[in-house]
């Protein structure tokens, strides 16, 4: 399964054999089970989660208890609390399974250890970072100018196999519409 890591490593920089070892190393392999919490909202964040298999959301619950999914996590995804790993605070949002998952755990000090000791790494999360912001900004805008069907629509383009591992309901909370909504869309007639 660790070769999931190194082939996404290896669209951005090459890697000797001694080098993805030593940089896995600094990983340490967890599993989860369906439902269970993964980050929640108030404790520490150490982690940034690099998913290899299985599938996870992270969202943020409002005062009126209504959930909000800010991400879906899939094999070969990294996913965590981007805000409180970064700035080692505790977490402002929750993360967990949507099914049984597999993930390689890799801590704030370990990631700032492998990027200050290997070049290639620190160029692989830079890149990884700017592609992130960059579907941040995509996302953002498509929520505030996009229709539901254009949303929905722009979702299935870009991720096509997330309608086949997440459930409509979360779904909808992800595109910030109801699931009546979403039910309209997925109809024949539509």
């Amino acid at each position: 399964m660790s070769q999931i890591l190194r082939q996404q490593i290896e669209k951005i920089t090459k890697l000797t054999d001694e080098e993805f070892e030593y940089i896995l190393s600094h990983f340490v392999s967890k599993k989860y089970k369906k439902h269970q919490f993964i980050i929640q909202e108030g404790e520490d964040v150490t982690n940034d989660f690099f998913i290899l298999n299985g599938c996870l959301k992270s969202y943020f619950t409002d005062k009126n208890g209504k959930e909000h999914i800010l991400q879906f996590g899939m094999q070969d995804w990294w996913i965590t609390d981007y805000q409180a790993y970064y700035s080692q605070t505790k977490a402002t949002i929750n993360m967990d399974c949507i099914e049984d998952s597999e993930v390689l755990c890799l801590s704030y000090h370990n990631r700032e250890k492998l990027c200050a000791e290997i070049h290639k790494i620190e160029h692989f999360f830079r890149k990884k970072t700017n592609k992130r912001n960059v579907a941040l900004q995509q996302r953002i805008l498509s929520l505030l100018s996009n229709n539901a069907k254009e949303k929905y629509d722009q979702l299935l383009q870009l991720y096509p196999q997330l309608s086949q591992k997440v459930p409509k309901h979360l779904i909808a909370s992800y595109l910030g519409v109801t699931r009546e909504t979403l039910s309209r869309l997925n109809s024949p007639s539509n």
